[in-house]
C-alpha cells in the first residue's frame, strides 16, 4: 500500500501532513540545508566567496544521511557543458536520494538574472535593460525562454529577478536591478515572474528588503531608511511580485536595516512578508548570510545561534551550504533552546514545495544526460529584439542613423564582446579563459555585416565604445562588489572621449554600462549619444542595426542620466526639497531624466481628459491622444506621472503611476485610456498604515519624467480609506486606434 505522502492524488497539504509525522528531528532540518558541490569533483565543497568562518564546510556524505534540502548551482560553478551538468546533477541526486530513509530529492537552484547560467546558454540583456524597454510582454516572453531551458536540463529554481529599487547609482549590483522606480521594477519583475513561474521554475524574489538603500552605495553597508521609503519605495516591488507573479520563493537581503540584520528580524521576514503580504513560499538564505550573523554582524557568538535567530525569523533553507542549520539546530532543540516547531514550520514549507514541484511522487528519477540546445535561434531572436527595444537614444543631431561608409570603431570595449555580458552571466562569472562558448559579434564586427567599413584611416564618422566591464568584488567596473566612489566615466574614458571629440570628426558616443554615469559636456560635443545596459550576446547585432536604422531606438531610461559626478542621489524620485533648490548650491538636476529617450519620428501628445472627481475607493480615467507626426514608423513610451500637492507627509515631487508602449505609422495616432485607481495614490502615513486621503491629486502625461506637457488633476472625496490586501497595484492602459 502507498503511504499517503507518496500519493500525488492526495493534497499536497495531507501528504506533508503525514510525511513530517513519519520523519525525525534530524530528518526534518537535513530539508532546510544546502550543498554546494564543485561539479568535477564530487563532493567538495566549493566557496567561490567564503564565510569567513574559519572552518571546512562538510562533505556531502556529512549531511545527506538524514535528507537535503536543495543542491546549489551544480551548472553555474565551473566551466563545463550543460550535458556534463545534468550528468553531475544526476550523479547527486542519486546519492541524496540513495541515503535518506525517504529518498526525496533535492531542490536544484541555479542563478538566472541574464539568462541560464551554464555554459553555452543565452546571455540576455542585464535588468536595466528590462527596465529600458518598458515592455512587460517582451520580459515575460524572455523568462519564459529561460525557464524552459532549466526545466529541459532538471533544475527546479531560479534565484531571479532582482527587485531592489535603485537608490544610489555608485553601487556595483545596479547592474542586476531594473530600474530607480517602484512601479516600473514592479511592472517588469512580476512579468519576469510570470514567466518563470509559467514554465514550471520556481521564481526567487531578491533582496527582500533595503539592500539597495545601503549607505553610501557600498555593498553590505548598513541601511537607514525610513518606514516610509522602505514601505513605498524598497518593498513595493515585491508586494505586485507575490500577488500578481505568484513568486513561491523569497532571499533575504544581507543587510542591516537600522541595526538589525534582515537574515534575523522575523518583523520583516514573518510578520510583513507572511503576515501582511501573504507569502506561502520558501525563504531561502543569500549565500552565508545566516553565518554572517555570526561573522559579520557579530549579533551572536556561534553557529548554532545564528541558526536559530535566522530560522526564528523565518529563513527556512540555509544556502549556500549547511553550516548554522541541521546539527547546530538539532543540538538546541534537544536542549530545550529551540522549539522544535519552528523546524517542523520551515520543513512543511520546503516539503510543501517539494510536493508541487513532483519530487515526492513515487516515480521521480533524475534527468537523463543528453545534448541540449541551450542557445536556439528563437532564443538569440528574442534576445536582439529586447537589446533592441531597451537601446536608448539620448541625443541626436541627425547623425544618426548613418547610411553606410567609412566608420573608426574604437574605445576600451570596442573589441571586447564580454562588455556586453553583466556579471551574472556565464562568462564573465565563472571566468572562463577564452572560448566565451558562445557566439558574440562585437559592434565593429556587426557594422561590418550590416555593410559599414570599419577602419582606422580617414573615417566618416567615429563610434567610441565606452562603459564598463562587468566583475565582481573589484574584478571589473560594475558588478557585485564592484562599487564606484563617483559618477564619472571609469579610469580614463572621459579624456579619451575628449580626444577623440577634439578631432573634428562626427563622433557616436555608445555607452554600454551597468549604471548611468555623469556624461558633463561629452553629451553637447558628441553628434549622437547611444546608451544600452549590458545588452547581452546579440548586444553587437543589435547596436549595429540601431546605428544603421535597420531598427528603431524605443529604449526609455529607467535610470536618471547624472550631469555632474558629485550629483547624489540622483533618482528622479524625490521630494520638493530633494531637487534643485535656491536653498543649496548644489544642483542634482540630471543631464537626462528617467523616462527619456529619443526615436527615428516625432511624437506629439494632446487632447488630455481626466474625470474631474472620483471617491477615495473609486477610479479616474486619463486620456490623451498621441500621434506619430514624422515620417517613418516607431514607438512611443507615453507616461503618466501623478503629484499629491497636500498631504499630511512629504510625498515625492512625482511619481511614474503607468505607461504605455504605443506603435504608430507615420501620420497615425492612438487613443490611451488609463484606468486609474484611487490605491495608486496611496502611501505609508504618520501611523505607518497605508491611506488614501481625500484631495487634489496633480496629473502630468508626457514622454519622460521632466517632459511632460499635458497637465490636468482630479480630486479623491470622501473618508481617509485605509487599503488592504486587495488595493489595486496597477494602471492598465488601453489603446484604440484612432483617425
Amino acid at each position: 500500500m502507498t503511504e499517503p505522502w507518496r500519493d500525488p492524488l492526495l493534497p499536497v497539504s495531507v501528504r506533508v501532513a503525514d510525511l513530517l509525522e513519519r520523519m525525525t528531528l534530524e530528518e526534518k532540518a537535513g530539508q532546510l540545508a544546502g550543498f554546494w558541490a564543485l561539479p568535477s569533483d564530487p563532493g567538495t565543497p566549493v566557496a567561490p566567496m567564503e564565510d569567513d568562518s574559519g572552518e571546512s564546510a562538510p562533505g556531502l556524505d556529512d549531511i545527506v544521511a538524514h535528507g537535503l534540502g536543495q543542491l546549489t548551482r551544480v551548472f553555474g560553478t565551473a566551466p563545463i557543458t550543460a550535458e556534463a551538468g545534468m550528468e553531475r546533477l544526476a550523479s547527486l541526486q542519486r546519492q541524496v536520494t540513495g541515503s535518506g530513509r525517504f529518498g526525496i530529492p533535492a531542490v536544484a537552484h541555479e542563478e538566472c538574472l541574464t539568462g541560464f547560467m551554464t555554459s553555452g546558454a543565452t546571455v540576455f540583456p542585464g535588468p536595466p535593460a528590462w527596465g529600458a524597454s518598458f515592455d512587460p510582454g517582451l520580459v515575460r516572453e524572455m523568462a519564459a525562454a529561460i525557464g524552459a531551458g532549466m526545466r529541459r536540463v532538471g533544475v527546479h529554481q531560479g534565484l531571479a529577478p532582482v527587485l531592489d529599487v535603485v537608490r544610489d547609482y555608485r553601487w556595483g549590483r545596479t547592474e542586476e536591478c531594473i530600474g530607480e522606480d517602484p512601479y516600473l521594477v514592479g511592472a517588469i519583475g512580476t512579468a519576469y515572474v510570470q514567466g518563470l513561474e509559467g514554465a514550471g521554475i520556481v521564481a526567487t524574489l531578491k533582496h527582500f528588503a533595503g539592500y539597495s538603500a545601503s549607505r553610501g552605495g557600498r555593498n553590505m553597508a548598513p541601511v537607514s531608511s525610513g518606514p516610509r521609503e522602505f514601505m513605498d519605495v524598497l518593498v513595493e516591488p515585491f508586494v505586485r511580485a507575490l500577488r500578481e507573479g505568484g513568486a513561491r520563493s523569497v532571499m533575504n537581503s544581507y543587510t542591516d536595516v537600522d541595526g538589525v540584520p534582515v537574515a534575523a528580524d522575523e518583523r520583516l521576514l514573518t510578520e510583513l512578508l507572511r503576515g501582511e503580504l501573504g507569502f506561502t513560499g520558501v525563504v531561502v538564505a543569500d549565500y552565508y548570510a545566516v553565518s554572517f550573523l555570526e561573522t559579520r554582524h557579530g549579533i551572536t557568538g556561534s553557529r548554532g545561534a545564528a541558526g536559530a535567530l535566522a530560522l526564528t525569523a523565518g529563513i527556512d533553507v540555509e544556502l549556500p551550504t549547511a553550516r548554522c542549520y541541521g546539527e547546530p539546530l538539532t543540538e538546541l532543540v534537544r536542549s530545550g533552546s529551540l522549539s522544535e516547531e519552528l523546524i517542523d514550520r520551515a520543513a512543511a514549507r520546503v516539503l510543501l514545495q517539494k510536493a508541487e514541484l513532483g519530487l515526492l511522487d513515487p516515480d521521480w528519477e533524475p534527468l537523463k544526460p543528453e545534448p541540449v540546445d541551450l542557445d536556439p535561434p528563437e532564443n538569440r531572436a528574442l534576445a536582439r529584439l529586447l537589446a533592441e527595444r531597451s537601446t536608448v537614444l539620448l541625443a541626436n543631431d541627425g547623425t544618426l542613423p548613418l547610411r553606410p561608409c567609412r566608420v573608426a570603431v574604437s574605445g576600451p570595449y570596442a573589441d571586447d564582446p564580454r562588455s556586453f555580458l553583466g556579471c551574472y552571466s556565464f562568462p564573465n562569472h565563472v571566468a572562463l579563459p577564452g572560448d566565451l562558448g558562445l557566439e558574440i559579434p562585437t559592434l565593429g564586427e556587426a557594422l561590418t555585416a550590416a555593410g559599414f567599413t570599419v577602419t582606422e584611416d580617414e573615417p566618416d564618422v567615429n563610434v567610441l565604445v565606452l562603459g564598463d566591464r562587468a566583475g565582481m568584488f573589484g574584478r571589473g567596473t560594475s558588478g557585485e562588489g564592484c562599487d564606484a566612489e563617483t559618477l564619472d566615466l571609469p579610469g580614463d574614458q572621459a579624456a579619451l572621449a575628449c580626444a577623440v571629440l577634439d578631432s573634428g570628426v562626427p563622433t557616436v558616443l555608445v555607452l554600454v554600462s551597468g549604471r548611468p554615469y555623469a556624461l558633463g559636456t561629452l553629451a553637447e560635443r558628441a553628434s549622437a549619444v547611444v546608451q544600452v545596459f549590458f545588452p547581452g550576446e546579440e548586444g553587437g547585432t543589435a547596436l549595429a542595426r540601431i546605428i544603421s536604422g535597420a531598427a528603431e531606438p524605443s529604449g526609455r531610461l529607467p535610470v536618471s542620466i547624472p550631469r555632474q559626478v558629485g550629483g547624489q542621489p540622483g533618482t528622479y524620485l524625490h521630494a520638493r526639497l530633494g531637487g534643485h533648490t535656491d536653498w543649496s548650491s548644489v544642483d542634482p538636476t540630471p543631464l537626462f531624466p528617467f523616462g527619456h529617450g529619443l526615436s527615428w519620428t516625432s511624437f506629439t501628445c494632446s487632447e488630455l481628459s481626466v474625470d474631474p472627481v472620483a471617491a477615495t475607493d473609486g477610479t479616474v480615467a486619463v486620456s490623451v491622444t498621441v500621434r506619430n507626426v514624422g515620417g517613418v514608423a516607431g514607438t512611443e513610451v507615453v507616461q503618466l506621472y501623478l503629484t499629491d500637492p497636500v498631504a499630511s507627509v512629504v510625498r515625492p515631487q512625482r511619481w511614474l503611476a503607468g505607461f504605455a508602449r504605443v506603435g504608430l505609422q507615420p501620420g497615425a495616432a492612438a487613443r490611451i485610456t488609463f484606468s486609474v485607481h484611487a490605491d495608486r495614490t496611496s502611501f505609508t502615513g504618520l501611523d505607518l498604515r497605508r491611506r488614501v486621503e481625500p484631495g487634489e491629486i496633480g496629473v502630468a502625461v508626457g514622454r519622460s519624467s521632466s517632459d511632460l506637457p499635458l497637465q490636468g488633476s482630479f480630486t479623491l472625496e470622501g473618508p481617509v480609506r485605509h487599503p488592504g490586501a486587495d488595493r489595486v497595484l496597477s494602471v492598465p492602459a488601453e489603446i484604440v486606434p484612432v483617425p
